[in-house]
């Protein structure tokens, strides 16, 4: 059986923002796991939950997977690239302002 991957890349979040997420979803049924995300109160859960629909709608029209048997085989959230700036600060000095963002992957795959 093949896995079904969605990616999002570029997200506007720190990695360290979207991996408790992930981990309350690792190795559950995606149906479920999509309800879990859906009443999360982190903002971020509405990012991993628009990439996880992803992998369901692609399992669905690209594979002719059935949703009810899907289940999460791999998520993570990887280090997208880092937004670097500097702010002035007293006595002619400098600090650095870092934005970091994210790619986060879901991969789903049918239950046996």
């Amino acid at each position: 059986m093949a896995r079904v991957i969605a990616k999002a890349s570029g997200l506007g979040r720190s990695p360290t923002k979207f991996r408790p997420i992930l981990a309350v979803v690792r190795g559950k049924r995606a149906l479920d796991a999509l309800q879990i995300l859906r009443f999360m109160p982190s903002p971020a859960a509405f990012d991993v939950a628009k990439v996880l629909q992803s992998a369901i709608s692609n399992a669905q029209n690209n594979h002719r997977m059935f949703t009810g048997n899907l289940k999460i085989v791999d998520v993570r959230a990887d280090e997208g690239p880092r937004l670097r700036r500097f702010k002035a600060r007293s006595r002619g000095r400098v600090n650095p302002i870092i934005h970091r963002s994210s790619h986060i992957t879901i991969a789903v795959d049918e239950e046996s």
